[in-house]
Protein backbone atom coordinates (compact mmCIF):
# COMPACT_ATOMS: atom_id res chain seq x y z
CA UNK A 1 0.00 0.00 0.00
CA UNK A 2 1.55 3.30 -1.10
CA UNK A 3 -0.02 6.41 1.23
CA UNK A 4 2.90 8.61 -0.11
CA UNK A 5 1.37 11.66 -2.13
CA UNK A 6 2.10 11.75 -5.76
CA UNK A 7 2.50 15.13 -8.01
CA UNK A 8 4.96 18.22 -8.45
CA UNK A 9 3.59 19.91 -5.99
CA UNK A 10 3.08 17.44 -2.92
CA UNK A 11 4.36 16.63 0.14
CA UNK A 12 3.85 14.34 2.94
CA UNK A 13 1.66 15.85 5.68
CA UNK A 14 0.81 14.33 9.30
CA UNK A 15 -2.19 12.42 8.06
CA UNK A 16 -0.27 10.42 5.43
CA UNK A 17 2.40 9.24 7.93
CA UNK A 18 -0.86 7.99 10.13
CA UNK A 19 -1.95 6.34 6.77
CA UNK A 20 1.41 4.77 6.49
CA UNK A 21 1.47 3.65 10.14
CA UNK A 22 -2.52 2.31 10.12
CA UNK A 23 -1.57 0.83 6.80
CA UNK A 24 0.83 -1.68 8.06
CA UNK A 25 -1.61 -2.47 11.11
CA UNK A 26 -5.22 -2.34 8.94
CA UNK A 27 -4.20 -4.46 5.66
CA UNK A 28 -7.71 -3.41 4.09
CA UNK A 29 -7.57 0.09 4.82
CA UNK A 30 -8.43 2.38 1.63
CA UNK A 31 -5.53 4.85 2.11
CA UNK A 32 -7.58 7.61 -0.52
CA UNK A 33 -10.59 7.61 1.95
CA UNK A 34 -8.50 7.18 5.32
CA UNK A 35 -6.66 10.28 4.20
CA UNK A 36 -9.90 12.25 2.65
CA UNK A 37 -11.62 11.44 6.10
CA UNK A 38 -8.95 11.90 8.28
CA UNK A 39 -8.36 15.27 6.66
CA UNK A 40 -11.63 16.57 6.89
CA UNK A 41 -11.75 15.09 10.93
CA UNK A 42 -8.12 17.01 11.81
CA UNK A 43 -8.92 20.26 9.99
CA UNK A 44 -12.38 20.48 11.36
CA UNK A 45 -10.42 19.94 14.62
CA UNK A 46 -8.18 22.50 14.26
CA UNK A 47 -10.67 25.35 13.14
CA UNK A 48 -12.71 24.34 16.42
CA UNK A 49 -9.55 24.94 18.38
CA UNK A 50 -8.83 28.14 16.63
CA UNK A 51 -12.42 29.24 17.14
CA UNK A 52 -12.84 28.15 20.70
CA UNK A 53 -9.47 30.49 21.61
CA UNK A 54 -11.37 33.17 19.36
CA UNK A 55 -14.26 33.22 21.74
CA UNK A 56 -12.31 32.56 24.61
CA UNK A 57 -10.63 36.34 23.98
CA UNK A 58 -13.93 37.25 23.98
CA UNK A 59 -14.99 35.54 27.36
CA UNK A 60 -17.78 33.57 25.24
CA UNK A 61 -18.00 29.89 25.46
CA UNK A 62 -18.66 27.63 22.64
CA UNK A 63 -22.03 26.63 23.66
CA UNK A 64 -23.34 30.40 24.07
CA UNK A 65 -21.55 31.68 20.51
CA UNK A 66 -23.78 28.38 19.38
CA UNK A 67 -26.94 29.46 20.38
CA UNK A 68 -26.55 33.32 19.39
CA UNK A 69 -25.24 32.01 16.15
CA UNK A 70 -28.38 30.66 15.74
CA UNK A 71 -30.70 32.79 17.08
CA UNK A 72 -28.65 35.74 14.62
CA UNK A 73 -29.69 33.08 11.13
CA UNK A 74 -33.30 32.93 12.21
CA UNK A 75 -33.46 36.51 10.89
CA UNK A 76 -35.36 39.78 12.23
CA UNK A 77 -36.45 39.84 14.71
CA UNK A 78 -33.76 36.66 16.13
CA UNK A 79 -35.89 34.95 18.17
CA UNK A 80 -37.15 31.34 18.54
CA UNK A 81 -38.92 29.25 20.60
CA UNK A 82 -36.48 27.25 23.10
CA UNK A 83 -37.97 23.80 21.62
CA UNK A 84 -37.00 24.65 18.20
CA UNK A 85 -33.74 26.28 19.31
CA UNK A 86 -33.19 22.82 21.57
CA UNK A 87 -33.92 20.83 18.08
CA UNK A 88 -31.58 22.85 15.84
CA UNK A 89 -28.66 23.04 18.30
CA UNK A 90 -29.36 18.94 19.07
CA UNK A 91 -29.46 19.74 22.78
CA UNK A 92 -31.60 18.46 25.24
CA UNK A 93 -34.53 21.06 26.67
CA UNK A 94 -33.63 20.82 30.12
CA UNK A 95 -29.59 21.57 29.15
CA UNK A 96 -30.75 24.36 26.89
CA UNK A 97 -33.13 25.72 29.68
CA UNK A 98 -29.99 26.56 31.68
CA UNK A 99 -27.87 27.99 29.55
CA UNK A 100 -31.12 30.18 28.25
CA UNK A 101 -31.17 31.18 31.77
CA UNK A 102 -27.20 32.18 31.71
CA UNK A 103 -27.07 34.05 28.70
CA UNK A 104 -30.25 35.99 29.76
CA UNK A 105 -28.07 36.66 33.53
CA UNK A 106 -25.25 37.91 30.65
CA UNK A 107 -27.76 40.26 29.22
CA UNK A 108 -27.36 38.23 25.68
CA UNK A 109 -31.04 36.78 25.49
CA UNK A 110 -34.36 37.58 26.93
CA UNK A 111 -37.41 35.18 27.26
CA UNK A 112 -40.75 36.81 26.74
CA UNK A 113 -43.77 34.93 26.00
CA UNK A 114 -45.74 34.41 22.60
CA UNK A 115 -47.97 37.42 22.11
CA UNK A 116 -50.42 34.61 19.86
CA UNK A 117 -50.31 32.44 22.16
CA UNK A 118 -49.39 33.30 26.48
CA UNK A 119 -48.09 29.55 26.75
CA UNK A 120 -45.27 29.82 24.08
CA UNK A 121 -42.27 31.46 24.99
CA UNK A 122 -39.29 32.68 22.89
CA UNK A 123 -35.80 33.87 22.78
CA UNK A 124 -34.61 37.19 21.38
CA UNK A 125 -31.18 37.56 20.60
CA UNK A 126 -30.69 41.05 22.29
CA UNK A 127 -28.10 44.22 21.06
CA UNK A 128 -25.71 42.70 23.35
CA UNK A 129 -26.06 39.59 22.30
CA UNK A 130 -25.69 40.79 18.65
CA UNK A 131 -22.90 42.75 19.78
CA UNK A 132 -21.02 39.05 21.22
CA UNK A 133 -21.73 37.62 18.12
CA UNK A 134 -20.13 39.73 15.94
CA UNK A 135 -17.43 40.38 17.64
CA UNK A 136 -16.37 36.98 16.71
CA UNK A 137 -17.24 36.59 13.00
CA UNK A 138 -13.63 38.89 11.67
CA UNK A 139 -11.74 36.95 13.08
CA UNK A 140 -13.33 32.66 12.24
CA UNK A 141 -13.23 34.97 8.38
CA UNK A 142 -10.03 35.48 9.44
CA UNK A 143 -8.55 32.03 10.12
CA UNK A 144 -10.72 30.16 7.38
CA UNK A 145 -9.48 31.91 5.19
CA UNK A 146 -6.15 31.88 6.51
CA UNK A 147 -6.51 27.69 5.93
CA UNK A 148 -7.65 28.22 2.24
CA UNK A 149 -4.99 30.48 1.44
CA UNK A 150 -2.72 27.64 -0.05
CA UNK A 151 -5.87 26.83 -2.93
CA UNK A 152 -6.85 28.60 -5.96
CA UNK A 153 -9.95 30.20 -6.90
CA UNK A 154 -10.32 27.65 -9.16
CA UNK A 155 -9.18 24.83 -6.73
CA UNK A 156 -11.49 26.22 -3.91
CA UNK A 157 -14.38 25.97 -6.51
CA UNK A 158 -13.28 22.43 -7.08
CA UNK A 159 -13.13 21.58 -3.73
CA UNK A 160 -16.63 22.72 -2.88
CA UNK A 161 -18.53 21.35 -5.84
CA UNK A 162 -16.83 17.58 -4.17
CA UNK A 163 -17.70 18.19 -1.24
CA UNK A 164 -21.06 19.30 -2.02
CA UNK A 165 -21.31 15.47 -3.76
CA UNK A 166 -20.11 14.19 -1.11
CA UNK A 167 -22.66 16.01 1.59
CA UNK A 168 -25.89 15.73 -0.87
CA UNK A 169 -25.12 11.99 -0.90
CA UNK A 170 -24.93 11.86 2.89
CA UNK A 171 -28.05 13.84 3.34
CA UNK A 172 -29.84 11.62 0.57
CA UNK A 173 -30.46 8.98 3.28
CA UNK A 174 -31.01 10.87 6.58
CA UNK A 175 -31.38 14.68 7.88
CA UNK A 176 -29.95 17.54 6.37
CA UNK A 177 -26.29 18.11 8.11
CA UNK A 178 -27.31 21.91 8.30
CA UNK A 179 -30.80 22.32 10.07
CA UNK A 180 -32.86 24.82 7.21
CA UNK A 181 -34.48 27.47 10.40
CA UNK A 182 -37.75 28.93 10.40
CA UNK A 183 -38.30 31.60 7.94
CA UNK A 184 -35.27 30.38 5.75
CA UNK A 185 -34.94 28.89 2.54
CA UNK A 186 -32.24 26.70 0.85
CA UNK A 187 -30.24 28.77 -1.19
CA UNK A 188 -30.05 27.57 -4.84
CA UNK A 189 -27.16 24.79 -5.43
CA UNK A 190 -25.40 27.95 -7.48
CA UNK A 191 -25.29 29.62 -4.25
CA UNK A 192 -28.20 32.41 -4.84
CA UNK A 193 -30.73 33.09 -2.50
Amino acid sequence: MDATPHGPTSSADSIDRHIAHWGREVPDLDPKVEGVVTRMQMLVRHLQRRKEAGLARRRLKMWEYEILWRLRSAGEPYRMSPTRLAEVLDTHPATLTNRLDRLAKSGYVTREHASEDRRSLLVTLTEEGHRAWSSTIGEQIATERALLAPLSEAEREHLVVLLRKVTLAAESDGPPLMPTLEGTRPPAPDGRS
